[in-house]
């Protein structure tokens, strides 16, 4: 009989941030899934500055394994890197807003 033991030292990250655009006003979601539920200090970043919960920016986990950011009414400024820290596993993408042409 073979026991697994997993503990947050061995967690990893099974899938990580991906890169995403989207226009002005819209809603960009980003998603981590971990392989250890519960993990601790789990942090959102933009551009370096972190990330709370709050009516523009929406934080979740499910199953306390799959963490989920979605920032809600981007604009322009938004624009950066978007980075999700557990312990000591980091993943990052880029955000791009692009602004509406008004000359289509």
């Amino acid at each position: 009989l073979l026991l697994l033991c997993y503990t947050e030292e061995a967690a990893v990250i099974v899938s990580g941030l991906k890169n995403t655009d989207v226009f002005v006003g819209e809603s960009a979601t980003f998603t981590c899934e971990l392989s250890y539920p519960g993990m601790k200090n789990v942090q959102w970043w933009l551009d370096g500055s972190p990330l709370h919960n709050n009516f523009v920016t929406e934080i979740s986990e499910q199953d306390g394994m799959i963490h989920t950011l979605t920032l809600n009414d981007v604009a322009c400024h938004d624009s950066g890197t978007v980075t999700f820290r557990a312990g000591s596993l980091i993943s990052s993408a880029k955000l791009l807003v692009k602004g509406i042409s008004l000359l289509e």
